[in-house]
């Protein structure tokens, strides 16, 4: 990819001349206060929100399965897999957010100032297609969980998933602050469905522990490894490195360096203790998977349905199956709403156009819900769960697209002024980033062929 195919002249006339075109996410830019003169918590809790929208993306129905079946087939052994995942996602969406605040754009306004014209267009259509794809794993998703709880075909399930269009305009009118307490009540109806499933299924404390350290088997093994990069290269969604950098501008923090220095610091936090709790429920959802079905000899579960139909009689209670369709339901719908957000920020900002809310969902609703609908009434539930395999191949195609721009902006002084990355950091954040690439290449490969 360029690195800036503007002379440095003509970037810099660009950058100015973006003070005068729209904010990103105007309708809600700087809407949230941010106290002055308070105590750290009371600033804190301003600033709490977009780190738990960003962190549902982490944990959608795209990455159960992976999740399932490395606990199925290697027991404990991949949660440092899980560990070092999210420390690379802390280190990017730590990125995304000073990019938005530091620069006044999120990622898909700086790519439109930084790059020319078709490279620009080029990254869009990119992420557009990443954004259907998780639009697609959250349908497809959401319609295994009704067809869990309810009995609902799937077919059936993913027509009802259209219908969430309506509740998400609703909300939008009421502000951005209900939104995110609406995807905060979401993640802590996942939490608790899966701290109840730690303790029927009683893990093993010393495999867990064991689990987080880091095993040479991952690498010799290529079964595991093929797990591990599978875990590995989806971490970081496309989209949420986009979304981070327009929702963190929700605040209205002052925009000197002094504001802009505080608003990084409690962002940061948000945005890690957040991520921190996507690690305890990815994490959870191995340990089940490890407590489970390894320990009872069920070695090959890489299926949601058959997890949800053995959770049951394994474990010997009653509720375990509902509680854990309940949380994949939680998953699809939360990460529905902030995939609304990240398409409005991407096209506003790559194109510079504004479209009707209602309009822009029902295209990239469009556009999940016709596949999904085809292969579930073809195929059923094996289809359903191919094409969510496929889903999060595509997204490990785009992600490079998305992952190199957000280390390049935030290393350019032009563009973060003091806030640019340290040499340390760009270091990290280039190994980081070619880490997840060589994986995510290696996967995608491994898996078509």
């Amino acid at each position: 990819m360029p690195d800036n195919p503007l002379s440095k002249k003509d970037f810099s006339q660009k950058f100015v001349a973006h003070d005068n075109q729209l904010a990103s996410l105007s309708e809600v830019h700087s809407s949230i206060a941010v106290p002055e003169g308070v105590g750290f918590w009371k600033k804190l809790m301003a600033f709490t929100g977009p780190g738990l929208m960003v962190a549902v993306g982490y944990i959608d129905p795209g990455n159960w399965a992976t999740d399932i079946e490395g606990g199925s087939r290697f027991g404990y052994a991949l949660l440092s897999v899980i560990l070092i995942s999210n420390l690379f996602a802390m280190l990017l969406q730590h990125l995304a957010l000073k990019l938005g605040i530091a620069s006044g754009r999120d990622l898909a306004q700086a790519c439109r100032d930084y790059y020319s014209k078709p490279v620009s267009r080029m990254l869009w259509v990119l992420c557009e297609i990443a954004i259907a794809a998780t639009d697609l794993a959250e349908v497809i998703g959401s319609a295994i969980a009704l067809n869990l709880l309810f009995g609902l075909p799937l077919p059936v399930g993913v027509v009802v998933t259209a219908l969430d269009v309506l509740i998400i305009l609703y909300f939008q009118q009421k502000g951005f602050r209900l939104i995110e307490s609406i995807v905060a009540g979401l993640m802590g109806l996942i939490l608790f469905s899966f701290l109840y499933e730690m303790i029927v299924s009683q893990p093993s404390v010393s495999g867990i522990l064991g689990g987080i350290l880091p095993k040479t088997q991952i690498i010799t093994d290529p079964g595991m490894l093929y797990i591990a990069i599978g875990i590995l290269g989806a971490t970081v969604m496309p989209h949420n490195l986009y979304l981070h950098s327009g929702i963190v501008q929700t605040r209205a923090f002052k925009r000197d360096d002094e504001g802009k220095k505080s608003a990084i610091k409690f962002a940061t936090i948000d945005s890690t203790v957040s991520l921190g709790l996507a690690f305890f429920i990815n994490a959870s959802i191995l340990i089940l998977a490890a407590a489970t079905f390894h320990s009872s000899g069920h070695y090959e579960i890489a299926d949601i349905t058959d997890a949800y139909h053995l959770l049951d009689p394994l474990l010997g209670v009653e509720l375990a199956g509902i509680f854990f369709a309940l949380a994949l339901l939680a998953s699809g719908q939360s990460s529905t709403l902030t995939g609304t957000l990240a398409g409005q920020i991407v096209m506003e900002g790559f194109l510079n156009i504004r479209l009707k809310p209602w309009l822009r969902r029902l295209i990239t609703r469009g556009i999940a819900i016709v596949p999904a609908l085809i292969v579930a009434i073809l195929y059923g539930e094996k289809g359903t769960a191919d094409l969510l395999v496929f889903s999060q191949v595509i997204l490990s195609l785009q992600l490079s697209f998305a992952v190199v721009p957000l280390v390049v902006f935030t290393s350019n002084k032009t563009m973060m002024g003091k806030f640019v990355n340290s040499k340390p950091v760009n270091v990290i954040a280039w190994t980081v980033s070619a880490i997840i690439m060589s994986l995510n290449i290696y996967l995608l490969f491994r898996t078509l062929l």
